[in-house]
């Protein structure tokens, strides 16, 4: 059966998929933490995101901009590389749930507003991949390592990534507000 098809899978199709969704998730992911790592792609680098991070309440903010930064980018290349099955994808998970409850939630859904669109998007993604696989233009198809790719490992990837975040929530120390330092 060809693409369209909703009774039987065509591997080398799935796998066309997967490597597309792969690139595109793991690309803009590892780019996205390249901002925050090295200033690249119009980012503020270790300095500036670190001052924002502060300004979140995660202190010392560029202790916490260089564990974003390095989470996002390191995850963002083993997902577009198709290596270490859901490892990635777990790894990917941690950043954009803190983003989503720290930056984005009070701003809605949508991204035009700010909202939590774009984390989202980032962390249905990285869950997807988790429990699929990477298929079989990757890394670890190539190197053999297809058997990570289990729902178990999966299950202990995510839950990692949400350890993480919830790790990560914990050790903030939100700013009061100007209204709450004086009532």
């Amino acid at each position: 059966m060809g693409i369209g098809s909703t009774t039987a899978l065509d591997l080398g199709s799935a796998g066309m998929g997967l490597l597309i969704v792969r690139l595109a998730l793991g690309l803009a992911m590892a780019a996205h933490g390249s901002q925050k790592l090295f200033g690249w792609f119009g980012g503020y680098g270790i300095e500036g995101t670190g001052k924002y991070f502060e300004a979140l309440g995660f202190r010392p903010g560029k202790l916490f901009a260089a564990k974003a930064g390095l989470g996002e980018f390191v995850s963002g290349l083993l997902v577009a590389l198709g290596l270490l099955g859901p490892f990635g994808p777990g790894l990917m998970l941690a950043p954009m749930l803190v983003a989503i409850i720290v930056v984005h939630r009070p701003n809605g859904f949508f991204a035009a507003g700010n909202g939590i669109e774009v984390p989202y998007l980032y962390a249905i993604g990285a869950l997807g991949l988790a429990f699929t696989g990477f298929g079989d233009f990757s890394l670890d198809a190539l190197l053999g390592l297809t058997g990570l790719a289990t729902t178990v490992i999966a299950v202990a990837a995510v839950g990692v990534g949400v350890l993480g975040a919830l790790g990560t929530l914990a050790l903030r120390h939100p700013v009061p507000k100007p209204a709450e330092a004086q009532g």
